[in-house]
């Protein structure tokens, strides 16, 4: 699990919550046959006419963070959606993400990589959490807006009860270059750690040069696409 700060800027959140207010809201859809049990939240519509310029302005904020392309090395990115939790459509009980996703084209995504980018302030409800399991337990995430969680599609997590106000969100998923979540995340300590050494010691240093090398050929190795 790895979190994101300052994705959006002031302006793309602003501009998000407007949106937000005039959406169409629809009930159980986006989630796969299990999933849909668990699932009680609203999501903007397919067809609502806000849903365009909103997925655009996600894309593009994405696209500026170099911390999730080294966090999740995307190769394709499913259409945005947007979920609101209040009232009685509430929570997301615990379930995995849909292996496969339908994408606009007509083919498909494997989601390896499923994030989350908050887009109320926390201190607006009560609840919401994002609780994530993997190998090393659990994790919960409720993030100032305009920040993004990403974790490994196939992990057990849950959205627990918005007690309190209501709880904003855009969800994601993604289909890796490297699809082994391990390999990834081996990739992305070891491209944190060299952009760290970058700035302590430059980028013309020799054993920089050999270890990024090093790292580049691991992803030529590791990739799939």
């Amino acid at each position: 699990m790895i979190v994101i700060d300052n994705v959006l800027t002031a302006q793309e959140l602003s501009f998000l919550r407007s949106q937000l207010r005039k959406a169409d809201w629809a009930q159980g859809i986006s989630a796969g046959s299990q999933a849909r049990l668990a699932k009680h939240n609203l999501q903007v519509a397919e067809d609502s006419a806000v849903l365009p310029e909103m997925r655009m302005t996600v894309l593009r904020a994405l696209n500026r963070s170099e911390q999730l392309l080294t966090a999740a090395l995307p190769f394709k990115i499913l259409p945005p959606n947007f979920n609101r939790y209040t009232g009685d459509t509430n929570r997301y009980g615990p379930h995995t993400d849909s292996t496969l996703r339908p994408l606009p084209d007509g083919g498909y995504l494997r989601t390896d990589v499923s994030a989350t980018l908050f887009l109320s302030p926390p201190e607006d409800y009560e609840g919401g959490e994002l609780s994530i399991q993997d190998s090393y337990g659990s994790h919960s995430a409720k993030l100032p807006a305009g920040s993004l969680v990403v974790y490994p599609s196939g992990s057990i997590h849950e959205v627990r009860p918005v007690t309190r106000g209501e709880r904003l969100a855009c969800y994601m998923f993604m289909q890796s270059l490297v699809k082994d979540a391990e390999q990834r995340r081996e990739l992305y300590q070891m491209d944190m750690s060299l952009i760290s050494l970058r700035r302590k010691h430059g980028d013309d240093d020799p054993d920089l040069i050999a270890l990024t090398g090093l790292y580049n050929n691991l992803l030529r190795r590791w990739s799939e696409c």
